[in-house]
C-alpha cells in the first residue's frame, strides 16, 4: 500500500471531524445565548473524536457520547447534539460492538428524554424530537450492522477467489508435473535405447578395429565419445524432468567446465576450432553456465552442418558483471541473404531472454556467421530487449 493510500482515510476522517465541529459550533452559537468556553470545548472534543471512528470506534463512541451529554445538559442545543453520537454508534456497530452501540444510544436518548420531560409547555414537541432521534439512532445502528455484514461478505468472496486461484495454480503445477513425467518416460523409452545402441555399436567397432591392429577412424571415436556424452546429458535431463522441484536437480547438466571436451569432439569430427578465454575463469550461476555451454554447443553444431569446411573461433569473456560468449566462423554466409532462424537459434534466444541478456546472431560483413551472447551475472530488474538478428 502506498503512502497516499494509507493517509487518504485519515484525511477523510479528519475532514469529517472538522466539519462536524464547525457545524455544531455554528448551531450552538446561534441557538443558545449562554454557551461558554466549556460548551465549545465539549463540542470540539466530541466532534474531533470522530477522527478515530475507523481505528478506535469505542474510543470515539465514549468521548462523543460523554461530550454531547455535557453539551445537552448545559445548553440544550436540540437534536444537533446527537450527530456525533449517531456517527459513533454507526462506527461501533460497523466494528461489531453492538452492545456498546445500543448502550450509548440508550444512555443518550434516556438523558435527552429526562431533560425534556419537565418542560410541560413544550413536552409534545420535545417528545417528537426524541422519537425522531430514536429513529435516527436505530437507522445508524442498522446501517452499521449492514455495512459490517457486507464487508464480511466481500472479504469472504475475496478469500474464496484467492483459494480458487491457489487451487487452479496447484492443479496447473500438478498437470505440468504429470506432463514432465510423461515426457521423461517417452525420452527414456525412445532416445535412451537408440543412443545406447549407437554407443555399443561404436564401441564394438572400435574394439574390433584395435583387435585387428587397424587404425581406428577419428569419426568413429567421435561417435563413441559423443554417444557417451549424449547418454550422460540425457540422464541429467530426465532427472530434471522427474524432480524439477529439487534445488540441485540440474547440477549434473553441462557447463563451461566441459567446454574443452566439447571443442575436442568438434575437432575430432573435422571442424577446426580455436578457443580464447579472457578474464579469470570462476564459478558462474548455474543458469548462466548452462546457457553459455548450450550456446557454444549449438553454434558449433550449426557450423558443422551449414558452413561446410569452415573454421570456428570461440571466445569467452569473464567480465565483472556479465559473461560474453561469441562464436565466429569463416563460412559462406551472406549478409544480404541472412538464413532463416531455426529451432536451435530460437532456443538460444529463449535461453538468453530468460536471463535478461542480449543475443546477436547474424552474418558477418567479411563473410561467415557470428553468434554473440551477453549474459548478466546478476539478477536484473527487467529483461533487456534482444538486439535484432
Amino acid at each position: 500500500m502506498s503512502f497516499k493510500d494509507r493517509w487518504r482515510p485519515l484525511a477523510k476522517d479528519g475532514l469529517l471531524a472538522v466539519a462536524m465541529a464547525v457545524l455544531l459550533s455554528f448551531i450552538v452559537s446561534i441557538g443558545t445565548r449562554h454557551a461558554g468556553v466549556p460548551d465549545y470545548a465539549a463540542v470540539l472534543a466530541g466532534s474531533l473524536a470522530l477522527a478515530a471512528w475507523r481505528r478506535g470506534p469505542l474510543v470515539a463512541l465514549a468521548v462523543s457520547t460523554a461530550c454531547m451529554l455535557v453539551l445537552a445538559v448545559r445548553v440544550e442545543p436540540g437534536p444537533a447534539a446527537a450527530y456525533p453520537v449517531m456517527v459513533s454508534v454507526f462506527a461501533a456497530a460497523r466494528a461489531g460492538h453492538r452492545v456498546a452501540a445500543a448502550l450509548a444510544s440508550a444512555v443518550y436518548l434516556g438523558t435527552d428524554l429526562a431533560l425534556n420531560l419537565p418542560d410541560i409547555d413544550g413536552s409534545v414537541r420535545e417528545l417528537q424530537d426524541t422519537t425522531l432521534l430514536i429513529g435516527w439512532f436505530v437507522a445508524a445502528k442498522v446501517a452499521g450492522t449492514v455495512t459490517r455484514h457486507r464487508q464480511a461478505y466481500l472479504e469472504e468472496a475475496e478469500r474464496r477467489a484467492a483459494e480458487a486461484e491457489r487451487t487452479r495454480e496447484e492443479a496447473s503445477r500438478r498437470r505440468a508435473s504429470e506432463e514432465r513425467l510423461r515426457i521423461a518416460r517417452e525420452l527414456h523409452d525412445s532416445l535412451t535405447h537408440s543412443i545406447s545402441v549407437i554407443k555399443v555399436q561404436a564401441g564394438v567397432a572400435v574394439h574390433l578395429a584395435r583387435k585387428r591392429g587397424e587404425e581406428v577412424p577419428p569419426a568413429l571415436l567421435a561417435i563413441q565419445e559423443a554417444s557417451g556424452d549424449a547418454t550422460r546429458e540425457l540422464r541429467a535431463t530426465l532427472e530434471v524432468l522427474r524432480d524439477a522441484g529439487r534445488p540441485d536437480a540440474e547440477a549434473a547438466a553441462s557447463g563451461l567446465d566441459r567446454l574443452d571436451d566439447l571443442v575436442e569432439r568438434a575437432r575430432s569430427a573435422g571442424l577446426p576450432v580455436e578457443v580464447t578465454i579472457r578474464g579469470t575463469r570462476r564459478p558462474l550461476p548455474t543458469e548462466v553456465d548452462r546457457a553459455a555451454y548450450r550456446i557454444v554447443q549449438e553454434s558449433l553444431t550449426n557450423v558443422s552442418r551449414h558452413a561446410g569446411g569452415a573454421a570456428a573461433a570461440v571466445r569467452v569473456d569473464y567480465a565483472d558483471r556479465e559473461l560474453i560468449v561469441q562464436v565466429d566462423d569463416d563460412g559462406t554466409a551472406d549478409p544480404d541473404a541472412p538464413p532463416v532462424p531455426g529451432t536451435g537459434l530460437l532456443g538460444m534466444r529463449e535461453r538468453v531472454a530468460e536471463l535478461g541478456g542480449r543475443l546477436r546472431a547474424e552474418p558477418r560483413p567479411e563473410g561467415g556467421f557470428t553468434v554473440r551472447a551477453e549474459l548478466p551475472l546478476e539478477a536484473l530488474p527487467a529483461v533487456r530487449e534482444q538486439e535484432p538478428a
